[in-house]
């Protein structure tokens, strides 16, 4: 047999295919009624255990695992039609709802707001593009901030994520584990680093530079550059990097940090845009402790602890898929004290406002064993 009778082949077989996944489908909807008059729930594990059995024994062996994963998706899209034909809402789904009834059409001008670090961070940066006249509180950490929120000191915070270079923030998302927060708008913000240092000090003065972590990495080849004897002293953020030099009786100390800070603490830039790449954006979140979704948003982010077996994750991308609804970020965090097990971070791209969002939010906890809901909001570039 040549190619081209091969792929005639194939076209009778998928327009077979196509025949009875629609006529499956039509069942499954005719099943779906039955679940409404009855109230019987949308998932039937056992039976669906017992039909992937059946398939894997019908099919030889080294199909078996293409099988299971073509009926397991198969078995996922027939769920979700089923949940769609019977619209049940969900707490969730009543929440989400109510929040976007009862939130103000516009983000607000001015508020209080917890930001880690001190005066001159990328945080108060990332909090001046998000409101036009916030009032800032500075904390140590970022525990702080989340702790900030949850007693009401401040009613928003503003938290770095994911930087594009350095990728993400791993405390925060450790944090984000153990707070109860939601999300109510992003902001991305160029990061511009330069190294700053007391008045009249010259480049070839420095011997020991202070930042933060994530800073010293974006600029790895330039403190190369500063020779082998350099010392790299890592602290909280980049702005107080700067003040420690401010405040440092020595000469031959300078910081990574912001123009800004430069001219808050009195420092001169010895150089200018000494990052790795140019290119360099951190995310920042700001967070707020009651749920808030404001027009326009077309954002959210998940949170989901999923049963340690094969498959579980493929279950909720799955359900994306079938909804059309675009994964822009996954993340997985391993979980503290609790071996081998990881909460993933998912970002979706979908308005607050389709059908096919609010049939997600009513359908996807059935999917994990833990799941948290962190907010729908719209990013500011």
């Amino acid at each position: 047999m040549d190619i081209q009778q091969c792929r005639r082949e194939i076209d009778r077989i998928d327009r077979e295919m196509t025949r009875l996944f629609a006529e499956r489908m039509d069942v499954s909807a005719q099943v779906a009624e039955y679940k409404r008059e009855t109230g019987a729930p949308v998932l039937d594990a056992r039976r669906e255990r017992e039909k992937l059995a059946e398939i894997a024994d019908a099919l030889p062996e080294e199909l078996k695992e293409y099988g299971a994963a073509l009926y397991s998706l198969i078995l996922e899209l027939s769920r979700s039609r089923q949940e769609r034909i019977l619209g049940r809402s969900s707490e969730l789904t009543e929440r989400i709802t109510g929040a976007i009834e009862r939130t103000q059409p516009l983000f607000p001008e001015r508020a209080k707001v917890a930001c880690q670090g001190v005066e001159g961070a990328y945080s108060q940066v990332a909090c001046e593009k998000l409101f036009r006249r916030p009032e800032e509180k500075f904390f140590a950490n970022f525990e702080d901030v989340f702790d900030a929120i949850e007693r009401g000191e401040c009613r928003y915070g503003v938290l770095p994520l994911e930087n594009s270079t350095a990728g993400s923030v791993n405390r925060v998302y450790d944090l984000m584990m153990r707070h109860k927060f939601h999300i109510v708008r992003s902001v991305r913000v160029r990061i511009d680093h330069s190294l700053l240092a007391k008045p009249g000090a010259k480049l070839g003065d420095v011997r020991e530079v202070y930042s933060h972590d994530q800073a010293i990495g974006q600029c790895s080849r330039f403190l190369q550059t500063l020779g082998d004897g350099l010392v790299v002293t890592r602290c909280e953020n980049t702005a107080v990097a700067a003040r420690m030099v401010k405040e440092s009786p020595r000469g031959d100390v300078a910081a990574l940090s912001s123009r800004i800070c430069a001219e808050l603490y009195g420092l001169d830039a010895l150089a200018q845009s000494v990052q790795d790449q140019s290119g360099n954006y951190t995310r920042f979140i700001c967070i707020a402790k009651d749920l808030e979704i404001y027009p326009g948003a077309d954002r959210t982010s998940l949170m989901m602890v999923l049963s340690h077996k094969p498959g579980s994750l493929y279950k909720v991308l799955a359900r994306f898929f079938a909804l059309g609804i675009d994964l822009i970020k996954l993340e997985s965090r391993p979980m503290p004290d609790r071996g081998f097990e990881f909460m993933f971070y998912f970002d979706l791209q979908t308005s607050v406002y389709s059908p096919q969002f609010i049939q997600l939010m009513g359908e996807i906890q059935s999917v994990c064993t833990e799941f948290s809901y962190l907010g729908s909001y719209s990013e500011v570039i």
